[in-house]
């Protein structure tokens, strides 16, 4: 780490990691005397070499490995720093050291919500849920000095909606809190997102759809978070209650489900109502059947077709290798990202991406056809407009951004509506940030992210002109992977948008192929308008639907076509 911080008003904050890559989230805030740290994620320790602990006091966010996952190391260096979390925090945080003994991980203090909690005379903290994952908080530190008080709140992860098994972050008890600074994490900078409960629909129809195309489906998630709320959502969507179907549970995803049950006091009243009459998780009784697999287990060949959720870091090729029928590999969009960004950078520098690896010696069934790629949105993160909410509803005087690409979080500071209102900050890993309250401040012009060119008619279509500086953003080169864009009308404006991998993978194999193959798929039917079915006949009706995709009701549409009569001239 840094040297101890030297600030130079009452208010400062020297990032050691904030959460651009994969060192995730520690912030060393210093308020007055008081120092405290926010999170731990793995990055933390980068050039250790000081004896004396970096802060009075610890506070962590979530469990999450990019937030908490340095907190047993920091523990063991100085064990007599207090690390505060929520109970719930605290009791799924041992799932990132399973090597661990329960007695070494049970090292944090546990706090409730709402309540004011003195850390020193002239220091309180209070916690509120952020919603995200259960147990996530967000936290409001006091410091008093000179009968002035100094308030500095931090988001954590965050997120506005409810999920199925955590309840959104509760807006209205904070609405006018205007603390003095605010950091807020921008993880999706400016996009903008569906409602979670569209995204839950569009994602129950993509496995709906793999299913009756009989597809075996698979879903790489993380430990903690993701694959929890997959299992609640095949135990209670309308699409797969009562079905003949068998979801099965890989042991790293399954140790996080049976952290959750022993949260079940911590979960929304509707799951434990829910758990009242059923288990949460396990159940071989109500359909679909919710199922473990034991480690290096062979999964039984069944009549219908299987759902595995396991583990993104584990090696997960064995699955898409067994059994005869093809496999859907359906990626969270983020994942699919961090693969593809993997997968460019090659330097010696950069960790493994062990869900790369396991992709790429799944290659020969990628290339032979019998697993298929694609990606889906369900995040836990606002978007964009719900973290200006936020900011908005605060009032903060000034605001940190961190825990986001770059140039997300510089989207962020672009926006016209915080730049005339907020003193914004985009710090960087080693480099403090001084947070002056009250005095004179001017805002360092917004970064620009808008370029002008020059659209002209040509002989063989349209030719578009850009300046060379949109070369520079890191962006570009990710739309040249695929050098294809979509442009539509929006109003009296041209909108275009840069097509990346993860959307082109929804459409593989490429739809010219298609056209001119021999064999029945939806793209050659003449029931599939706007990727989806329109035959009531068929069990895919109504449902977006891939282009490689089959059933018994295919109707060739250049038959159809051929059978019309021929307009009068």
């Amino acid at each position: 780490m840094s040297a101890p911080l030297q600030p130079v008003s009452e208010l400062a904050c020297l990032p050691y990691a904030v959460g651009h890559h994969h060192e995730g989230i520690c912030l060393a805030l210093q308020l007055g005397p008081p120092r405290v740290l926010l999170d731990c994620g793995p990055g933390w320790a980068a050039g250790q070499a000081s004896e004396s602990p970096p802060a009075d006091w610890v506070i962590c966010s979530h469990a999450h490995p990019d937030h908490g996952g340095g907190l047993l190391a920091f523990h063991r260096m100085w064990p007599q720093v207090p690390i505060l979390t929520s109970a719930a925090t605290a009791d799924l945080l041992p799932l990132n050291w399973p090597e661990a003994t329960a007695a070494a991980t049970d090292f944090c203090q546990r706090l409730p919500w709402r309540q004011v909690i003195p850390l020193a005379a002239d220091l309180t903290l209070k916690l509120w849920p952020a919603g995200h994952l259960p147990g996530a908080a967000c936290a409001l530190l006091t410091y008093t000095h000179r009968d002035r008080n100094y308030t500095v709140f931090y988001t954590g992860d965050f997120f506005l909606s409810n999920a199925r098994l955590v309840e959104g972050l509760p807006l209205d008890e904070l609405r006018g809190l205007k603390p003095d600074v605010l950091i807020v994490e921008g993880s999706h900078g400016t996009a903008r997102h569906p409602h979670r409960r569209q995204q839950e629909n569009r994602l129950a129809d993509q496995i709906n759809q793999a299913i009756a195309s009989g597809h075996n489906v698979l879903l790489p998630v993380p430990i903690l978070g993701l694959g929890q709320e997959l299992v609640m959502l095949l135990r209670s969507h309308h699409h797969f209650t009562g079905r003949d179907l068998s979801v099965w549970v890989d042991p790293w995803v399954a140790a996080g489900c049976d952290a959750y049950l022993d949260l079940l006091p911590h979960l929304p009243t509707n799951v434990q109502n829910f758990a009242r009459h059923q288990p949460l998780f396990w159940d071989e009784r109500i359909l679909p059947r919710v199922r473990r697999i034991a480690p290096k287990e062979t999964l039984a060949d069944s009549e219908t077709p299987t759902i595995v959720i396991g583990y993104q870091e584990a090696d997960l090729s064995r699955y898409g290798a067994w059994g005869d029928r093809p496999w859907r590999i359906l990626m969270p969009e983020p994942l699919a990202a961090q693969v593809m960004a993997a997968g460019f950078d090659a330097s010696p520098d950069q960790p493994p991406n062990r869900t790369l690896d396991w992709l790429q010696a799944l290659d020969p069934y990628l290339e032979a056809g019998h697993a298929h790629l694609e990606t889906y949105l369900l995040t836990t993160h606002c978007d964009g407009p719900g973290t200006t909410q936020l900011i908005h509803n605060l009032r903060p005087q000034h605001v940190v951004f961190v825990h986001g690409s770059p140039n997300y979080l510089m989207d962020l500071a672009s926006l016209e509506d915080l730049q005339s209102r907020y003193h914004l900050h985009l710090p960087s890993p080693g480099q403090w940030v001084d947070l002056p309250i009250g005095d004179r401040f001017l805002q360092p012009a917004a970064p620009d992210t808008v370029f002008e060119g020059e659209i002209l008619p040509a002989e063989t279509g349209v030719q578009l002109t850009l300046p060379d500086a949109l070369q520079r953003d890191p962006r570009w080169h990710r739309l040249l992977d695929t050098g294809v864009i979509q442009v539509r009308w929006q109003g009296d404006d041209l909108v275009l948008r840069g097509l990346s991998q993860q959307t082109l993978l929804r459409q593989s194999p490429a739809a010219a192929s298609l056209e001119g193959a021999g064999f029945a798929c939806c793209l050659r039917c003449q029931f599939w308008q706007q990727q989806r079915c329109s035959n009531p006949k068929s069990p895919l009706f109504g449902f977006q639907v891939a282009a490689e995709g089959t059933c018994p009701e295919f109707r060739d549409r250049s038959r159809a076509d051929a059978s019309q009569p021929e307009s009068a001239s």
